[in-house]
């Protein structure tokens, strides 16, 4: 199952986005994290927390789930 996160610009860095999905809690923990595991966008591993996100991207976190960058009309 994707859950959808809504942001409100035009992309997102990833570091930012595993904050707002509340998947990490702080810059420290995602650098080390990002550094010892990745997470991959769409099917590809990622290891920089500066790679930017857009619309219709989807992360995917070993052990957490399925996430999918939604833009948020507002």
């Amino acid at each position: 199952m994707e859950e959808k996160i809504a942001i409100t610009t035009d992309y997102i860095p990833l570091g930012q986005f595993l904050k707002l999905a509340n998947i990490l809690e702080s810059g420290g923990m995602i650098k080390v994290f990002l550094q010892e595991n990745g997470v991959y966008v769409n099917d590809e591993l990622e290891t920089r927390r500066g790679k930017k996100l857009y619309p219709g991207d989807t992360v995917y976190v070993e052990d957490v789930g399925t996430f999918v960058v939604a833009k948020n009309e507002e």
